[in-house]
Order: structure tokens, then C-alpha cells, then sequence
């Protein structure tokens, strides 16, 4: 058989394609590529994002939550609002909305619309960091998929507790963990 170069380029981008499968392939396995992060508004830098996955996949699985796909859609007031307007019937600014899409006893799918000038006004407010406030508001849109709400004060209680347990489960493991390098860097 006579050397055909369309025939390498077709063996070659095969090659490529069945790469591209088995690192997506292990991203699904991981669960990395099932939560995703998407941003509306240009003003958000958001370091870490492995690792608030990992965390939230953690958490899915201390709930019994199987994950599909969760997406996290930082966007402005003004949307925000328009989607609580349209689909909620209110006509109040809001930090967060969470649509759970999934069916009953399936794994999560969900579209979790977080606004970034509520964050923002809300650390503000709240005297805490940005970064901790989007984290709170993170993981207070996980909790509503593992079966949390907040529209009663008791619930609402229940609530602040988990979102406060989420935020030093976080931080304190990430700063434990940085001590614990800096410890073996000496030694």
C-alpha cells in the first residue's frame, strides 16, 4: 500500500480526539467538569475553583446528593432581579436564586444564579470579606440542593448554622493545611 498523508492526519487527529475522551473522561470521574462556574459579569475573579468543587462535591456526598450538573452563574442585580421577577414573583434584589432542575430522587441538575453587587453590598453590610461572603452564598445555594431552606426563622437559623459550619470547614482546613506546609518546609 502506497503512503496516504490524509490517511496519518486522520490516524493523528483520531489520536487527539481519544485523548481529549479520556481527560474528559477522568474530569467526569472526578467530578470536576459536573459543577462549572460562569460568569455575566466581568468584575469577578475567582480563585480556587477546584477546590470549592472539591468541597461541594464533598458536601453532596455527606448529604446523599448525586451530582449531574450544577451550574454556579455569577451575574448583576439587574438580572438577578429579572429572574426573580419572572419566574419567582418578587420584586426584591436577592444575593441568590437556586432552580433545581433534577426529578425526584435523581441527581442533582441545577442552575444556581448568584448576583455579585449583592455579594458585594452584603460583606459590606455584614462586616466580612468579599471572598468569604461569595463562599457563604455558594455554599448556601448547595445547601438548598441537599434539602435546606430558609423561609422560616427556624429554618433560616438552621441555615446560618450550616452556611457558618461550610465557611470553617473551608477556610480552617485550608489554613490548617498551609501550616502543616509551612511546618514540613522547616523540618
Amino acid at each position: 500500500p502506497a503512503f496516504n498523508c490524509d490517511s496519518v492526519i486522520i490516524i493523528f487527529k483520531a489520536n487527539l480526539i481519544m485523548a481529549r475522551l479520556s481527560e474528559f473522561y477522568s474530569m467526569q470521574k472526578s467530578g470536576i467538569s459536573r459543577i462549572s462556574f460562569h460568569y455575566l459579569v466581568p468584575s469577578l475573579h475567582f480563585r480556587d475553583r477546584t477546590k470549592v468543587k472539591d468541597f461541594l462535591f464533598a458536601l453532596f456526598r455527606k448529604h446523599n446528593k448525586g451530582v449531574e450538573a450544577i451550574n454556579y452563574i455569577f451575574c448583576s442585580d439587574k438580572y438577578l432581579l429579572g429572574l426573580n421577577r419572572e419566574y419567582l414573583r418578587h420584586n426584591t434584589y436577592t444575593d441568590i436564586i437556586s432552580f433545581e432542575l433534577s426529578a425526584v430522587d435523581e441527581p442533582l441538575i441545577a442552575d444556581i444564579y448568584i448576583s455579585v453587587e449583592r455579594v458585594r453590598e452584603n460583606a459590606k453590610a455584614y462586616g466580612t470579606s468579599f471572598k468569604k461572603e461569595l463562599h457563604r452564598v455558594i455554599f448556601h445555594g448547595a445547601l438548598h440542593l441537599c434539602g435546606f431552606k430558609d423561609k422560616t426563622f427556624k429554618d433560616g437559623d438552621v441555615m446560618k448554622v450550616m452556611e457558618n459550619r461550610c465557611l470553617a470547614e473551608y477556610f480552617v482546613s485550608r489554613e490548617m493545611g498551609l501550616k502543616i506546609n509551612k511546618i514540613r518546609d522547616h523540618h
